[in-house]
């Protein structure tokens, strides 16, 4: 078969791996129907996680058919179509007994595409299926369903849920990327008062209104100024972080009101200042997290039932076999306008990349 495979920082490529086979009668194998591309990805080909060794085939959000079961697996059968969730959970260990999915011990967690080989591959083996798969309905496209496989249970528990989003708040969602926008549409199933949008590209913040923010702000240009002046001065209610970087954080910490939430979804690669001569007096919660993809079940049935929309979410699509040239037009987003790209399915409009 076919799988994109990282050799090292820098060098990866579309090529023959073999087979994936059964190796626990917990595990799954599953024809991979289509995928899509995360940013992490575009860490691990920077070199930036090292626990990934070359010769790993990347990707950890999939839709396809399982071909194959343990002898262990109750809850899939050969022949359904599932969700291949972003993490794997074992069931048993102490962190799975409290739906803390992303810090299992059991052998689960973030493994695919990490630890372990991924999804971006024409098969993949998935163990603990139990708990790592979810059976879809026939109502659900494969390019609405595969972004409920990381961005959307993580926009929605480490971002909306940790920040305690309540009817009636003001949300401000600083980045407004692929996790931001889902942090956005999630929220609005809570009533929120308003959504304010803070990004630095305008092709996102109109992304944005179009997920129903009801405001959006340039980084560049004050944003915590607009949150002021909308909240008769008193702050956000829940600020939820989703860039990555010291300035982004801070930011968000100027912008909550006393007593309200920071929920930080973002992926930080360089160190942070907590402002606590600021912050102690304020009664303001600091939350960061790992998503656990509890809320994968629930999530799914809002999408089949019309609740939640995903796909607006996906800008290009392509064939499976064009991994590499998919590679190329989400790492260069700013280029391309690309928020998720989804390879398989039916439909694909290939879009080449500007001339250098």
């Amino acid at each position: 078969m076919k799988g994109f495979v990282f050799h090292g920082p820098g060098h990866s490529s579309w090529e023959d791996v073999p087979d994936p086979g059964l190796k626990d009668p917990t595990d799954a194998v599953v024809r991979v129907d289509t995928v899509t591309i995360c940013g992490t990805d575009l860490h691990i080909l920077k070199g930036d996680v090292p626990e990934v060794r070359p010769g790993t085939v990347l990707g950890h959000e999939a839709v396809g058919e399982v071909v194959e079961t343990g002898a262990d697996v109750r809850t899939v059968r050969p022949g359904d179509r599932v969700l291949i969730s972003c993490i794997t959970a074992c069931g048993r260990c102490a962190y799975c007994r409290k739906a803390m999915y992303g810090q299992c011990r059991g052998g689960g967690g973030w493994i695919l595409g990490h630890l372990i080989d991924g999804t971006q591959a024409e098969y993949v083996r998935v163990p603990h299926a139990d708990l790592s798969v979810h059976a879809l309905s026939g109502t659900l496209g494969g390019k609405d369903a595969v972004l409920l496989a990381d961005i959307f249970p993580t926009a929605y528990e480490v971002g909306v849920l940790n920040g305690r989003v309540r009817p009636g708040d003001t949300v401000a969602v600083v980045g407004v990327g692929p996790i931001g926008l889902a942090a956005i549409a999630t929220a609005r199933l809570l009533a929120p008062e308003r959504i304010v949008a803070v990004d630095l590209a305008a092709a996102r913040l109109e992304a944005a209104r179009q997920l129903g923010a009801d405001a959006v702000a340039d980084a560049r240009e004050a944003p915590e100024q607009l949150i002021a002046d909308l909240t008769d001065g008193m702050g956000a209610d829940v600020v939820i972080e989703a860039v990555g970087v010291p300035e982004s954080f801070e930011m968000c910490t100027r912008m909550v009101r006393p007593g309200g939430h920071v929920a930080n979804v973002g992926v930080h690669g360089r160190p942070a200042t907590l402002h606590l001569e600021e912050l102690w007096i304020k009664n303001v919660t600091i939350t960061t997290g790992l998503v656990d993809t509890h809320s994968t079940p629930t999530l799914l049935r809002m999408a089949a039932a019309g609740r939640l929309s995903t796909s607006q979410l996906v800008t290009h699509t392509f064939p499976l076999d064009l991994m590499e040239e998919a590679y190329d037009v989400f790492g260069q987003a700013a280029d391309t306008g690309a928020l998720k790209v989804v390879l398989g399915g039916e439909q694909h409009d290939v879009v080449a990349l500007p001339a250098a």
